[in-house]
């Protein structure tokens, strides 16, 4: 039964998106993990959504993304992202193993999070970022 599933709670994960530095319009989206234990088989599903002023609905290809691991204290980057879909909402789904258990989490970027006065130091990219935890 569906109440005997148990659900992990997922915690020391995050995604951060952080300004190119070599002069590139596009922006770096990274998983940052912040747990003292590696995350093993990781899917990373990217995606976008949202409407138009005239209520068109607009929606960008689903991309699929999977790394092996990322070691404990540790980032990699995912993707690069264009500012012109910083208006709508940009979701990432991932999904990972510790330790023979499935984790998943689901970060969403709602439009305008994504901008300069967002930004925050974060410590194991070196760099500034919009940081969703």
């Amino acid at each position: 039964m569906i109440k005997d599933i148990e659900i992990p709670e997922t915690k020391d994960v995050s995604v951060a998106i952080c300004p190119n530095l070599d002069g590139d319009e596009q922006w770096e989206v990274h998983l940052v993990n912040y747990g003292n234990v590696g995350l093993k088989n990781i899917l990373v599903n990217s995606s976008g959504f949202g409407t138009k002023e005239n209520g068109e609905e607009i929606k960008t290809s689903t991309l699929r993304h999977f790394f092996d691991e990322v070691d404990a204290l540790a980032s990699i980057p995912i993707e690069r992202i264009d500012p012109s879909v910083f208006s709508l909402n940009n979701e990432y789904w991932i999904s990972f193993w510790i330790n023979d258990k499935l984790f998943d989490k689901r970060f969403l970027f709602v439009p305008g999070s994504i901008h300069e006065k967002n930004l925050i130091f974060v410590s194991l990219l070196e760099k500034e970022a919009v940081l969703h935890a």
